[in-house]
């Protein structure tokens, strides 16, 4: 069973946009709306860009819905390790301690 601080830093890490909305409302007294629209300009391959686009459009898919679900993905598994790796430091540390 996670420990409280264990499930803190889990809810924390889940909801940080959140945790920016909220402070800052405490720093200005206004909510801000959570989920605002970037525009955003990268480059990549040409052919994988062309490829993609008619995937999407094949399949009825919004191309940016899906490219928010894999980074999405990506910072997900990119956290698990992180977090993995937080709790074999602790594990190894309180072990130490016994």
């Amino acid at each position: 069973m996670p420990s409280f601080l264990e499930k803190a830093k889990e809810v924390i890490a889940k909801n940080q946009d959140m945790i920016v909305a909220l402070e800052e409302l405490d720093r200005t007294g206004k909510l801000r709306k959570l989920n605002y629209k970037t525009k955003v300009s990268f480059t990549i391959d040409e052919e994988l860009f062309n490829k993609f686009r008619s995937y999407c459009k094949q399949n009825g898919i919004n191309m940016s819905g899906r490219i928010e679900s894999y980074i999405r993905e990506e910072l997900k598994e990119k956290l698990n390790k992180i977090n993995n790796e937080i709790f074999k430091i602790n594990e190894t540390t309180s072990l130490r301690k016994q």
